[in-house]
Order: C-alpha cells, then sequence, then structure tokens
C-alpha cells in the first residue's frame, strides 16, 4: 500500500476473551474463517495486538486441544495448566504466522489491510481514513475518520464498497443518501 505500509508477519486470528475454568483453558472469539486450519493441535500461536505486533512478553503458545463453545472456540495450551497461567491474556490477540496462512482470493482481503486506506466517494470527495473494522450483523462495519477528527461507521457491503485497493491504498464507496451525515 501507498504510503510505507508494511504487511506484518503475523495476523490476528482470534481475541482471547477470558479464562474459561480452572485448568486453563481460555475462550477465544475467533478472527478467521478456517478456525480448522488456525486452531490444529500443535500449531503456534503468539500474542499481540489487532495490528499483528507480538506482545515483547509473548511465549510461543502450542495449541494442545480445542472444542467449540458458544460460537468461539475453548483453547488450551501446552504447559498452561491452571487458570492462573492464562489470567493476563484477557482481551489480548493470538497471531499467527503470515506464511502459514492462505492467501486471501481475488475478491477477499485481510481485515487489517484495510486500516490506513483512504476512503472517497464515487464522486471522488475524500471521507477519511480507514481507522478500525468491526465484525457485526447484518454486516461488518469499517471505522472511518475525517481529517475533522469526526468518525464516521460504514458498511463494508458490496451495496457501499465499490472498489478495495490495497497496493493503492484507497477504497471507494456509493453511500447511501445521509449515511456521510450520520
Amino acid at each position: 500500500m501507498a504510503g510505507g505500509w508494511v504487511e506484518p508477519d503475523h495476523l490476528a486470528v482470534g481475541r482471547v476473551m477470558k479464562p474459561h475454568g480452572t485448568k486453563g483453558e481460555v475462550y477465544v472469539w475467533l478472527m478467521t474463517d478456517l478456525p480448522e486450519e488456525v486452531y490444529g493441535t500443535g500449531r503456534e500461536l503468539r500474542l499481540g495486538d489487532e495490528a499483528g505486533s507480538i506482545a515483547e512478553d509473548a511465549p510461543v503458545l502450542v495449541i494442545e486441544r480445542v472444542r467449540p463453545f458458544k460460537g468461539g472456540l475453548l483453547v488450551s495450551f501446552v504447559g498452561c495448566t491452571n487458570r492462573e497461567s492464562v489470567e493476563t491474556w484477557s482481551s489480548r490477540f493470538l497471531l499467527a504466522p503470515r506464511e502459514l496462512l492462505n492467501e486471501p482470493a481475488e475478491d477477499e482481503t485481510y481485515y487489517h489491510d484495510l486500516v490506513g486506506l483512504a476512503v472517497e466517494t464515487v464522486g471522488g470527495e475524500t471521507v477519511g481514513r480507514v481507522s478500525r473494522v468491526f465484525e457485526a450483523e447484518p454486516a461488518d462495519l469499517l471505522e472511518v475518520e475525517g481529517a475533522d477528527g469526526r468518525g464516521r461507521l460504514i458498511p463494508l457491503s458490496r451495496q457501499v464498497v465499490r472498489m478495495i485497493d490495497v497496493e493503492e491504498g484507497r477504497l471507494v464507496i456509493e453511500p447511501p443518501p445521509g449515511l456521510l451525515d450520520l
């Protein structure tokens, strides 16, 4: 992407929501469409932030056991045998090495690649830059911060987002009437 963007070596594939029980399991909110690929027994993950930066204190975490739970996963890691060993992980992100993940298809992109893109309308009006991506129903949302510091939520849907060009560093939207006035 334009502007000196460097792709991270690791990608966020889940968020540790909280410890579960007393035996070192954590409840993980998924940030991947392919959990069976990412969360296999023996796979290595790291703790870090949403942008893919590994935390300084992050050990290599080797997955020991995984089971589905309330729309996410309960994950156990080798050597984590009690609640105390995982209590500080709440709200931290689990990162996987980028080279071990499948590249997105032609019409797909990683959400972290959207952050920082310049947003403009099909008419060429500058809206701002993507600052965050929120997973929501019925459509995920882009938080776009304008030059005036004002944030707007833009649905990440084909009806609104007309073009994403990560290489050029821009995203083009066709907002319905009034959306940018909210």
